[in-house]
């Protein structure tokens, strides 16, 4: 839970984005770095080659115009829940390759427990509850979206 000296959300909030090029792990850890944090947690989603024993050649990832803001709801969300020094998170939109980053989440707090509570409540949330929507094709042209209305 935050203190009273827990500095207001949008400020712990960093760095939040929707991109089409590619991610790069060190921008994200840049952004959560603070000389008060004993720890720091990255997670780092990739494009698998399989899903459900069915081999996937790519997907593609579509974002509704409100998902920004969905993406800060939930960050502000964690931000007040949970003692940390500064969250960020990136999502790849457009297409992607196996084995291409397609989420990067950050956690940095005074602990390293909280900075791994942190990040694996932001990253659970994000993909529970930001409209981004994933189209998945597979080695056999077979298709399908997942996460999608």
């Amino acid at each position: 839970m935050t203190s009273p000296s827990t500095p207001d959300q949008s400020a712990v909030v960093r760095l939040l984005d929707l991109r089409e090029v590619p991610l790069d792990p060190a921008e994200v850890l840049a952004a959560v770095d603070d000389p008060s944090a004993g720890g720091v947690n990255l997670f780092v989603g990739t494009v698998r080659n399989h899903d459900d024993g069915e081999q996937v050649d790519h997907l593609d990832y579509t974002a509704h115009p409100t998902a920004m803001d969905r993406m800060r709801e939930v960050a502000e969300g964690v931000a007040a829940e949970f003692e940390v020094t500064a969250l960020a998170a990136v999502h790849r939109t457009g297409h992607l390759k196996i084995g291409d980053i397609a989420v990067l989440v950050a956690a940095s707090a005074p602990h390293r427990g909280q900075a791994y509570a942190a990040s694996r409540a932001l990253i659970d949330r994000l993909k529970a509850t930001v409209p981004v929507w994933k189209h998945q094709v597979f080695q056999d042209g077979r298709e399908e979206w997942v996460n999608s209305p």
